[in-house]
């Protein structure tokens, strides 16, 4: 299902929702943005392996091992993001990306652009996290 674009397209509220277009263009912008993720994993993993771990000075070792730790947790959420990534280019396979799995609503281009692993329309997701908040505050 794959669309010819020119570079300038921006999908339009105006055309058919999830036409061929609008979903090559996610999927263009969900590889590109998990192709930057993985680079700066790597980028990661480079800078750890050339980091000189046996810093005498016990507080230049500790400010170096959190700098270590701090990168670590970032690339982690980078991790989980490349799995939500693979799983909406996943949607864009089976037909059902751009669409709420709660309700089966239309996303919505917008939302889609802002955030184009949004598996939820807006208030689908605010309804989510108030439940979530009710149910963690009963706890």
């Amino acid at each position: 299902m794959s669309a010819k674009l020119s570079r300038s397209y921006q999908p339009s509220e105006n055309e058919k929702y999830m036409s061929a277009k609008q979903c090559e263009y996610f999927r263009r912008k969900l590889l590109v943005w998990r192709e930057e993720l993985i680079a700066e994993s790597q980028e990661t993993i480079d800078n750890l392996k050339e980091g000189d771990w046996r810093e005498p000075d016990p507080s230049d070792r500790a400010s170096l091992e959190t700098d270590a730790g701090v990168e670590l947790r970032t690339r982690n959420r980078y991790l989980k993001l490349i799995g939500k990534i693979d799983a909406a280019l996943k949607r864009i396979e089976d037909g059902t990306y751009g669409y709420c799995e709660e309700t089966g609503d239309p996303i919505g281009i917008k939302r889609l652009d802002a955030r184009p692993i949004a598996t939820m329309t807006i208030e689908a997701q605010e309804r989510h996290e108030r439940m979530e908040k009710q149910y963690i505050d009963e706890e």
